[in-house]
C-alpha cells in the first residue's frame, strides 16, 4: 500500500492513488492536471521516506474533478449582559482532487490505470431479453391427450 503525505492549503493531508479529496481551492480548470510538490512523508510498501521538511524529488499528480462551495458555516458572537449579538456566516470555496500518481526521484511509485474505453458497435452491444408469452393453464388443461 503506499500513500503519501501532503501540504495544501495550509494543511496536511494523507492521500492514495485512485480516491479523491477535498482541498482548498486551486486556481485550475476542471479536468487539468496538478503537480503537488509539498510532499512531507511517502509510504511505498514497508519503505518509507520522511522529509525535513520535504522529501526531496517526491511529486504527488492529480486530476481537478470540480469546483464547488462547501457547507455553510455560521459564526455567531454574543457578548453577555451587553444586548451585543453578531450572526454571520460563510461558504468556503472548495476543490475536488483526484490523485492519479506518488512519483519519487522521477519514478512512479503507485498510479490508477484508467481502463480502456472500447467503442460499442452493433456486434458488442447487449441485447434486450426476448419476451415470450407466458403459457397460461386454459391451454394446458384443454390440450387434448
Amino acid at each position: 500500500m503506499t500513500y503519501a503525505i501532503i501540504e495544501t492549503g495550509g494543511k496536511q493531508l494523507r492521500v492514495e492513488p485512485g480516491r479523491f479529496y477535498d482541498i482548498e481551492l486551486l486556481h485550475v480548470e476542471p479536468e487539468q492536471n496538478v503537480t503537488i510538490d509539498k510532499v512531507l512523508f511517502v509510504n511505498h510498501d514497508g519503505e518509507i521516506s520522511i522529509g525535513q521538511p520535504l522529501v526531496e524529488g517526491a511529486t504527488v499528480q492529480g486530476t481537478v474533478m470540480r469546483h464547488f462551495r462547501d457547507r455553510k458555516i455560521i459564526v455567531y458572537k454574543m457578548q453577555p449582559k451587553k444586548k451585543t449579538r453578531k450572526k454571520r456566516g460563510h461558504r468556503q470555496e472548495k476543490t475536488r482532487l483526484m490523485i492519479d500518481a506518488i512519483s519519487m526521484n522521477g519514478s512512479v511509485l503507485a498510479s490508477v490505470s484508467k481502463p480502456e474505453e472500447a467503442p460499442i458497435s452493433a456486434e458488442t452491444a447487449p441485447e434486450a431479453p426476448a419476451t415470450e408469452a407466458p403459457a397460461t393453464q386454459e391451454t394446458a388443461e384443454t390440450a387434448p391427450e
